[in-house]
């Protein structure tokens, strides 16, 4: 018996044993991997911990794992300046329970593959570059408390969907550019006092349905109309700065609600094949002075054109030609676990340069005005046309992802308008 005994305990250590060494969920791994791939700056280094090698990304900063370490539940990255994309690859994290990115550099669309999170209860966006409309699909995320997209570039028209959430307690869009008018109606012509007073009523539509709703900011967009009466609730700070009907909020003046950004579909395709494209945030320039604005147009109008310089030269320097990638072609490269596609119609009007007319213009490229451990500046004047910077960059094909060439078609393209 005692014998019997002592089998069955060694038979659970073992079970025990087996279920404890069980290796991590590789499509969690493969999407946090993925990610870092999408962010190509990390001044701060925070991801240098990402290892792809490493099954187990429980230690690896930012990330927390839940208590038996089988799976990661928080993703949390403040204010560390990372610059790149959404990953739509982070939907595959099925039980993440926050994703927090606030005070980034992200730009881009947000990834609708975001709302496949089902525990998802923190989405925290907040403070980024981002673009293009909020994704309907974020209302299939059944569990989310807390929606943070402030102080972003997002356009279009609020999902009614949202009001679907019917756990959301806190939902920020504030600093947005986002219009039409606020999705939620009901049929009562009482107006409400208190959040959940509707919550009885079943002819409501839109965030009227959201009825543990309970703090809500939708100032400095362009939003229309009224304010809903099922929303009443609210501080008249959540309201104001947009082009509502109500005299007694502080509201745009009608000059800037005329030039309201134009209203944008929601993208039926797939994100990684048709990226939004980058808009500036005019309510933010709205406020500054004349002069800072024209400074900064023309600093980043030279700064886009050098960028394009730099990668059409670069071809020309590297002496390791078999290892480049050419930026005017779509990305071939295996290694990314992601393709992303640009229309080719994007840069059908840029002006290109051949080598012959650079070494011309730069007399065979021996006015160097600068130089840094991987790049050379040369100054240059076009025949006929005004001077140039040329930067000459060595760039090698296995440092080149799909998301740097979205990036750089994109900056190109934004560059070629601002001309």
């Amino acid at each position: 018996m005692r014998s019997y005994a002592s089998l069955q305990l060694l038979s659970v250590f073992s079970l025990l044993l087996f279920v404890t060494c069980d290796p991590f969920a590789r499509d969690e791994v493969w999407a946090l991997t993925t990610f870092k791939e999408a962010i190509y700056e990390d001044p701060h280094m925070v991801l240098s911990s990402w290892n792809a090698l490493d099954a187990d990304p429980c230690g690896w900063s930012g990330i927390s794992c839940s208590f038996a370490g089988d799976h990661v539940v928080k993703i949390n990255i403040t204010g560390y300046s990372l610059r790149g994309f959404l990953a739509p690859e982070l939907g595959q994290i099925k039980f993440l329970q926050q994703l927090i990115l606030h005070g980034n550099n992200l730009i881009g669309i947000i990834p609708k593959e975001l709302g496949m999170l089902k525990y998802l209860q923190v989405l925290d966006l907040g403070a980024n570059q981002l673009t293009g409309p909020i994704p309907p699909e974020i209302a299939n995320l059944i569990s989310v408390i807390k929606i943070n997209l402030q102080s972003n570039g997002l356009t279009g028209s609020l999902p009614p969907e949202l009001g679907n959430l019917k756990s959301l307690q806190e939902l920020r869009l504030d600093r947005n550019r986002l219009q039409g008018s606020v999705p939620a109606s009901s049929s009562s012509d009482f107006t409400s006092s208190a959040y959940g007073m509707y919550a009885s009523n079943t002819n409501l539509t839109g965030l009227c349905q959201a009825s543990e709703l309970k703090v809500a900011d939708f100032s400095y967009n362009f939003f229309t109309g009224s304010i809903p009466k099922c929303l009443g609730y609210l501080p008249s700070t959540s309201f104001q700065g947009n082009c509502l009907q109500n005299k007694d909020l502080r509201q745009r003046s009608s000059s800037l609600c005329d030039h309201a950004p134009p209203a944008r579909t929601p993208q039926t395709t797939n994100p990684k094949q048709q990226p939004a494209e980058d808009l500036s945030n005019q309510h933010r320039r709205a406020s500054k002075p004349a002069w800072l604005l024209a400074l900064e147009i023309v600093t980043g109008t030279m700064v886009g054109c050098l960028f394009l310089i730099a990668f059409i030269t670069a071809l020309q320097r590297c002496k390791d030609k078999s290892s480049l990638i050419i930026p005017w072609k779509k990305s071939s490269s295996q290694k990314d676990h992601v393709t992303v596609y640009i229309d080719s119609e994007m840069l059908k009007d840029v002006v290109r340069f051949s080598r012959m007319e650079l070494e011309v213009a730069c007399e065979d490229f021996s006015n160097i005005i600068g130089s840094s451990p991987d790049s050379l500046v040369y100054k240059g004047t076009v025949k006929g046309g005004p001077e140039i910077a040329v930067i000459s960059l060595c760039i090698k094909e296995e440092h080149w992802t799909g998301y740097l060439e979205l990036y750089f078609q994109r900056e190109v393209k934004t560059c070629s308008l601002s001309l």
